[in-house]
């Protein structure tokens, strides 16, 4: 890190369920550093933490960060990390207590992937002065994240835009969660990954078809409840935006009353790094 040693620096991870990002920062939000690494989820929650911090301790050089900022795949609260299957354990890992003794003089912040990339894209990206505007997450796993007022809105348990597990069909109703199949099981990269291994082309392209026609209905719906002025769009999915664009964009025109613009994030791949940066920051000047 070619910056004075007395320089104050903060540090920001993004743990998704396939890889972990990391950044360090000076208290500004200038990145200084950067660094990604496999979470590795096969092999449990701690060892995915403990590859992070191991990873950060290589970018801060000996520095203790003034702040850290964490953004995660899941809701992360005082016991655990809730809503998180992507990566085994992490539901019981006390993530906020293990990360505060790790680096016990910093000012420790987390925030659901997804929120944080949304504020983020509203702050300083492709939902900026949009009210409302709803950031749609394709990545690992399907979320979204409404901003209204220019805030994101968590809901009672910070599971607002939770869609992964929205019914798919009629016959879902009143079903359990282990009796019917949840919508990011079909509807997300790692389902999209797993058809790719399991068909042959032929079965792929339909299966991609119907990947979109859902996603696509399921848009829609949601559009017709927010009434946004945007949707943006980021996740590792984003690559294959000029698949995606034009039967979202068909399906919102048809069907929604007044359609929203449909635009990729501004920074489709690391706006849940960028979110996790910005809480850093915040509490690097708070304090609090």
């Amino acid at each position: 890190m070619n910056v004075p040693p007395s320089t104050p620096v903060v540090l920001a991870l993004d743990f998704g369920g396939t890889k972990t990002a990391l950044t360090v920062a000076d208290r500004h939000g200038t990145r200084l550093c950067d660094l990604t690494v496999e979470t590795a989820a096969e092999r449990g929650a701690r060892a995915g933490l403990h590859r992070a911090v191991g990873a950060a301790r290589t970018l801060l050089d000996g520095r203790e960060p003034v702040a850290v900022g964490v953004s995660t795949a899941g809701i992360p609260g005082a016991e655990g990390v809730a809503l998180a299957p992507n990566i085994p354990g992490w539901e019981d890992l006390a993530l906020g207590h293990e990360l505060t003794l790790e680096f016990p003089e910093s000012e420790i912040r987390l925030a659901t992937d997804v929120k944080a990339a949304a504020r983020h894209e509203c702050d300083a990206g492709a939902l900026k002065g949009c009210d409302p505007g709803l950031y749609v997450n394709l990545g690992t796993g399907l979320a979204v994240a409404v901003v209204a007022g220019g805030r994101v809105l968590t809901g009672r348990h910070g599971a607002s835009g939770e869609i992964g597990y929205n019914l798919r069909t009629v016959a879902d109703v009143g079903r359990g969660s282990g009796e019917r199949i949840p919508l990011e099981d079909v509807v997300s990269g790692k389902a999209l990954s797993r058809a790719a291994h399991t068909t042959g082309s032929a079965e792929l392209a339909h299966h991609i078809k119907e990947f979109i026609d859902e996603l696509a209905f399921h848009l829609v719906n949601l559009a017709i409840a927010v009434d946004p002025q945007r949707i943006a769009v980021g996740g590792g999915m984003v690559r294959s935006w000029d698949a995606l664009h034009a039967p979202l964009r068909t399906a919102l025109d048809a069907a929604v009353p007044y359609p929203p613009d449909l635009v990729p994030a501004a920074h489709p791949y690391d706006a849940p790094l960028l979110g996790a940066l910005a809480l850093a920051v915040e509490a690097a000047r708070t304090g609090t």
